[in-house]
Order: C-alpha cells, then sequence, then structure tokens
C-alpha cells in the first residue's frame, strides 16, 4: 500500500522531503495538477457585468477549482488566443465555406 503524502508546514519542509524522499513509495492518485502563473499581472480592470454572468462565471471557476478572476483571465487568453481557422469579419471561419 502506497504511502499518503504529509502535511507541510513551510515551502523547506517540501524542498527536503522532496530531496530526500523516495517518492515511487506514495500515492498521486489524489493530486491534481496545477497551472502555475508566473507572469506578472501589473495592470487592472473594472468591469461591469449583469449580476447572473457574474454568479454563472463563479459557479464554473469553483468547478473547476480556481479563483473566479484567474477564470475570467483564462477565458479572455483563449478568446484572443490566434486559432487554426483565422475568423473573418463576419464571424464565419476559413473552415465554414
Amino acid at each position: 500500500m502506497k504511502k499518503k503524502f504529509p502535511d507541510f508546514k513551510t515551502d523547506a519542509d517540501v524542498e527536503v522531503f522532496v530531496e530526500t524522499a523516495d517518492l515511487s513509495e506514495y500515492d498521486f492518485s489524489d493530486m491534481l495538477p496545477i497551472r502555475f502563473e508566473l507572469k506578472r499581472k501589473d495592470k487592472s480592470i473594472s468591469l461591469r457585468l449583469p449580476e447572473e454572468l457574474l454568479d454563472a462565471v463563479r459557479i464554473h471557476a469553483k468547478r473547476v477549482g480556481i479563483p473566479y478572476q484567474r477564470f475570467m483571465r483564462l477565458a479572455i487568453e483563449r478568446a484572443v488566443k490566434p486559432s487554426k481557422h483565422p475568423q473573418h469579419t463576419d464571424g464565419s471561419t476559413t473552415r465554414d465555406q
């Protein structure tokens, strides 16, 4: 039977654990992937939304397990990411034709 991960109080405790433990002895099945946001966020915006939309965003963010502002930032990033199928001014893509 695999061991459960201990609770750590400091980053130093984690570093010592990773350096000294045999990680093959531990159960990773409950681990979740984490996306670290390393880029500095030096601009803020004010955005007015209908209450229902903000509630829906918060529900979806909670379901995914991230803060709602990060969820919104990811949605914006996806919306502006270059697509494999460029969009025309009428909203259709090159794939639609």
